[in-house]
């Protein structure tokens, strides 16, 4: 029997080389707000008469799925999901359940998640606004996350008992004021923190529905024992989470030496079994999906559909933060892919079922040691050529050959869309700026914002365009970057905007002096 351990030195082993306020749209009501009414009428007006008394909600001992049983719907459920092959030719009548074990179509290609659109068109866009918009910042199950307030356009099948969430979403979407006014001239730009999540990154929307439809199918008796993914760092954490939670097994394969320190604990401190191989992502990638064929293993990848169902509803949680009005630009950082397709998707959605009327054009962002979408696009959309991807500190997505390419090619060709890429001291300088106007980002927010003062430069991007950044990851993943960059370590890097520490004698004077030097500095009089 091979055992696996982990002592201080192992675990360094995969460690990356040396290298506010809430502009949501406010919910209808306070999150955990508790009604009194002094009439008892449904609408909540108040009494003429003040010495009415007032009503207080019943407590009782019902958790909160013990209460979603109790008001579960009688009524035979009208909407439906099955997945079908990803962009498959008009007459294609293949298609498989939801609750079929299956990756590829029958040709080996992608398979894509069909929503029965005409059973959602049976509401108006303004009834499904109106009801998305009822269940932000409330507790109940499961429509307290972010994901399952939309779960008719999710997975509209599965019970709530089924679901796994830790009410994941609802993400912050924060005005970039002084970081678009100092460094771009822009006023109407926002970085939605998808990271500030249950493990810190967007993967969290994902895994939720994943997971949600690994715990149903285990209760049919399905031929699952467990799951497992490849993974650059956030998918393992993700999925880690997720299962520990529903008390399923998770495993894990990561490409040693190629993740953060804060990314590799996360999975092990959930209890997964964790794989260190002595690859890339993409290595890691082959590996899991010859396992996966070979054993009852549930695949996690985003090669699996279900998950860009979670990934979409960011999209949809835009709009709704805008009240539903379309920004111009999203901006996404890029790896696998997955992701610029979903986000694609969530907008199409909102477009075809009546909730708004357009769509914002796409811009996905690649790392230059990492780019063969970009080689692709500056081809003109001609034979895509998988790359070696080279060491970057955007590490998530540190990927040559990408799953979801043909998503990627299809959103963008559809929305007009455009790719750019970063160089590692571009990414480095753009993660340092945004975080000298009170963000915390990680080195992937950085790509997608140094495709942002590309454009601007170009002036493909307008000053007033309201423009999104999409941030994956919260900026305490990657701490051990941001120390080397401020300490100057990185090699052939300038870290023009770095902030060391100065070293002071424990000495009044020569405080006093420092501190004189600073408050006289050009730098901060301007």
């Amino acid at each position: 029997m091979t055992s696996c351990s982990f002592s201080s030195s192992s675990l360094f082993s995969f460690n990356l080389p040396t290298q506010n306020s809430l502009h949501r749209r406010p919910p209808t009501l306070p999150r955990h707000a508790i009604l009194s009414s002094t009439d008892g009428s449904s609408n909540g007006a108040s009494s003429s008469s003040s010495s009415s008394p007032t009503v207080k909600p019943t407590r009782t001992e019902d958790n909160i799925r013990d209460e979603a049983r109790r008001h579960r719907s009688t009524s035979a459920n009208p909407f439906s999901a099955r997945y079908v092959p990803f962009n498959a030719p008009p007459g294609s009548t293949e298609s498989y359940s939801l609750d079929d074990i299956v990756y590829r179509s029958e040709s080996g290609g992608l398979l894509d998640v069909q929503h029965d659109l005409d059973a959602l068109r049976a509401h108006d866009g303004a009834y499904w606004r109106n009801l998305f918009d009822s269940r932000v910042g409330k507790t109940k199950w499961p429509y307290g996350s972010g994901v399952w307030s939309k779960k008719e356009w999710v997975l509209p099948e599965i019970d709530h008992d089924d679901i796994v969430s830790a009410f994941e979403g609802n993400s912050n979407l924060f005005w970039a004021e002084r970081f678009g006014k100092t460094f771009l001239g822009m006023n109407d730009l926002w970085v939605k923190h998808c990271g500030i999540s249950h493990t810190g990154s967007f993967k969290d929307l994902g895994m939720t529905v994943l997971v949600s439809q690994v715990n149903r199918l285990r209760k049919m008796n399905k031929p699952v024992v467990g799951v497992g993914c490849a993974s650059t760092g956030d998918t393992s954490a993700a999925l880690s989470a997720y299962c520990a939670s529903a008390g399923i097994p998770s495993i894990v394969i990561l490409p040693a030496n190629k993740i953060s320190m804060a990314q590799l604990v996360q999975p092990i401190a959930n209890g997964a079994f964790v794989l260190s191989i002595d690859t890339d992502f993409d290595g890691c990638m082959k590996l899991i999906r010859e396992i996966t064929s070979e054993l009852p293993i549930y695949l996690a990848n985003s090669l699996n559909s279900l998950r860009l169902e979670g990934q979409k509803t960011a999209a949809i949680e835009i709009l709704q933060q805008f009240n539903w009005q379309v920004p111009d630009w999203v901006i996404v950082p890029g790896g696998n892919l997955g992701n610029i397709y979903a986000f694609y998707k969530g907008f199409k959605m909102c477009q075809e079922l009546g909730l708004v009327d357009r769509i914002p054009r796409l811009v996905c962002a690649q790392a230059a040691n990492a780019n063969p979408l970009y080689l692709h696009y500056k081809s003109g959309w001609k034979e895509f050529k998988p790359v070696k991807a080279n060491a970057t500190f955007a590490s998530a997505i540190q990927i040559g050959d990408p799953v979801s390419i043909d998503r990627a090619v299809y959103a963008l060709r559809n929305c007009d869309g455009i790719v750019e890429e970063a160089t590692e001291e571009e990414l480095m300088d753009a993660m340092a700026q945004a975080d000298s106007t009170g963000m915390f980002v990680c080195p992937h927010t950085g790509v997608a914002l140094t495709a942002l003062f590309k454009l601007r430069s170009q002036g493909v991007i307008a000053p007033t365009d309201r423009t999104v950044v999409v941030s994956t990851a919260h900026g305490l993943k990657f701490t051990q970057a941001k120390i080397d960059y401020h300490s100057k370590a990185i090699p052939d890097m300038a870290c023009r905007f770095s902030n060391p520490p100065v070293e002071v004698k424990a000495d009044f004077g020569a405080v006093m002096d420092v501190l004189k030097g600073y408050l006289g500095s050009k730098e901060l009089r301007s």
